[in-house]
């Protein structure tokens, strides 16, 4: 996304429960905003919400974002229907795949957020250089 400023996970507190909701749902909407085969509605809706140019919640009750989800979830529908049984396994070892993979990167992003402050990430030391005893 080519947005000058992002908005934090804390932002999106206003409808995620907790600090893990929030932070899937940023990830989501930045696969949803650089993703190019989704409908430009939906990568619109996505980059003004991560821009802060418009609430999660006005984004969720505006007519023209909630319609283009509906579309997409109908697609998926009709598309999952279409699948022979070869293709729906296929699909569920490629979705294994991809989860495996983010949940990978979720781990690591969950360690950086909470990670202690003042921590180099270079043998523990302290930001100034010598271990302090």
């Amino acid at each position: 996304m080519t947005a000058d400023r992002e908005i934090q996970d804390e932002e999106l507190m206003g409808v995620a429960q907790d600090p893990e909701q929030a932070l899937r749902l940023h990830r989501s909407l930045r696969t949803v905003a650089d993703a190019a085969s989704l409908d430009p509605t939906l990568r619109d809706m996505a980059r003004a919400v991560l821009s802060g140019r418009v609430d999660v919640k006005d984004a969720f009750q505006d007519p023209r974002y909630t319609e283009a989800v509906y579309r997409r979830l109908h697609e998926i529908r009709r598309a999952a229907d279409d699948q022979t049984y070869a293709e729906r396994r296929q699909s569920q070892a490629q979705f294994a795949d991809w989860d495996a993979r983010q949940q990978a990167e979720l781990d690591r992003e969950r360690a950086e957020r909470d990670a202690p402050v003042g921590i180099s990430g270079r043998g523990g030391r302290p930001f100034g250089g010598e271990a302090r005893r």
